[in-house]
C-alpha cells in the first residue's frame, strides 16, 4: 500500500549516514519504494543552524549540494517547502513545546496528511501520527 512520510531531520541524517541507528520499521517504510518520502525545508534550516553551532559536525556532507541532491535520489525523496500556511499552524499551538523545528515539521504534517518517521516523543504532543 502506497503512503506518504515525512522524514525528522535525525531520521534523513541517520537514513543516509548511519541506518543501522534507524528503527525496524522506519527502515522498512523507507526502503518501500511504494511510499512517497518527503523531506522538509526545516531540515535543512535545523541542520544547517545546528551544524554552524557546533553541535552535529556529522551533517556536512548536506551542505554540498551534489552530495545532498545524491541523498534525496538515494532515498527517492521530494523536497517539501515551507509554505505560509505551514508557518501560521506551527505558530498557533498552544503548547509548551518550544522547538521551532519540531513545530515546522508537527505543521506540515498535520496540513500535508502524512505521518512523521521519528524517534522523536516528544513529537506525540501535537495532533499527527508519528511512527517509529
Amino acid at each position: 500500500m502506497k503512503a506518504r512520510y515525512l522524514l525528522d531531520t535525525h531520521t534523513f541524517a541517520w537514513a543516509v549516514g548511519d541506518p543501522s541507528l534507524l528503527s525496524e520499521t522506519a527502515r522498512t517504510l523507507l526502503r518501500d519504494p511504494r511510499n512517497d518520502l518527503l523531506i522538509s525545508a526545516a531540515t535543512s534550516w535545523e541542520m544547517s543552524i545546528k551544524h554552524h553551532l557546533g553541535k552535529w559536525p556529522e551533517v556536512s556532507p548536506f551542505f554540498d549540494e551534489a552530495l545532498y541532491t545524491g541523498f534525496l535520489t538515494t532515498l527517492r525523496a521530494t523536497e517539501l517547502p515551507i509554505r505560509h500556511a505551514h508557518a501560521r499552524l506551527a505558530g498557533q499551538w498552544n503548547l509548551a513545546h518550544r522547538d521551532p523545528f519540531d513545530r515546522m515539521l508537527a505543521a506540515q504534517a498535520v496540513l500535508e496528511g502524512v505521518a512523521i518517521l521519528s524517534r522523536d516523543e516528544a513529537l506525540d504532543a501535537f495532533p499527527l501520527q508519528r511512527i517509529w
